[in-house]
């Protein structure tokens, strides 16, 4: 995979998802910044385990939903390493609930935390990534966003934001060098599906062409991919990497 820049902020860096894509971009040459909000064992673990396989690594803690914090921390990465060259918005919650018995404070925190938190990276990357007239964003949305999910009305709300939202920086930036980019998961193999019932994972499975749920890694490539030089001329563009479940 070929990079122009030299480092990648990744909000949501600890775990999961976002802890596979630290060690896939780390994998391939970039200073990865671990974001984590409150779990630091984990993030700390995750720069130790990228740093004995060679990589460079650094962790750097805030809540995304929270403006000022994350301009002070892209203000952070820019004195340390004079650029900030990629961003992956990863951060997210879910809180579900049947619509009939969610609160408006129920959704609004996941519209803050998913749908806010994005925002406020995108336009702030894209300050220091207009001067340097080089950079790359890929937010991480979910195959919800599209088609929407029962039981979860805010999160399919935040993540359809990140669609639209995607569509529009790509528009305004394109001439400033800046590409904007979206991928929608479907069912990935993390912490959160691993507690699901096996019969409930095979009713899934199902319904899915490629006949089993996807990999953190198979996400993880697919952001390499658009952040990297040989998507260069993409942006605005939403990566469906769901099995085929929804196409």
């Amino acid at each position: 995979m070929k990079f122009s820049g030299k480092n990648v902020l990744i909000t949501g860096a600890s775990r999961g998802i976002g802890s596979e894509i630290a060690k896939v971009l780390a994998s391939f040459g970039l200073k990865v910044w671990i974001n984590y909000r409150s779990n630091p064992d984990s993030a700390n673990a995750l720069k130790d385990s990228i740093e004995s396989s060679g990589g460079k690594a650094a962790v750097i803690a805030f809540d995304a939903a929270h403006e000022e914090a994350f301009k002070t921390a892209i203000e952070l990465i820019k004195d340390s390493d004079g650029e900030l060259s990629y961003l992956v918005n990863n951060a997210g919650i879910t809180n579900d609930k049947l619509a009939l018995r969610m609160s408006v404070e129920d959704f609004m925190q996941v519209i803050d935390s998913n749908l806010k938190s994005c925002f406020i990276g995108c336009r702030e990357a894209l300050k220091v990534m207009s001067k340097q007239r080089f950079g790359s964003v890929v937010n991480i949305s979910s195959i919800v966003g599209e088609k929407g999910n029962a039981g979860q009305v805010n999160y399919s709300a935040s993540k359809g934001g990140m669609l639209a939202l995607t569509k529009s920086f790509a528009l305004e930036s394109g001439l400033r060098g800046v590409r904007f980019n979206c991928i929608t998961p479907g069912f990935i193999e993390t912490d959160m599906t691993a507690g699901l019932k096996e019969e409930v994972k095979n009713e899934y499975v199902k319904n899915i062409p490629l006949g089993r749920f996807g990999t953190t890694s198979d996400i993880a490539y697919g952001v390499a991919f658009l952040l990297s030089d040989y998507a260069a001329y993409i942006t605005g563009e939403t990566l469906r990497i769901n099995g085929g479940l929804y196409v």
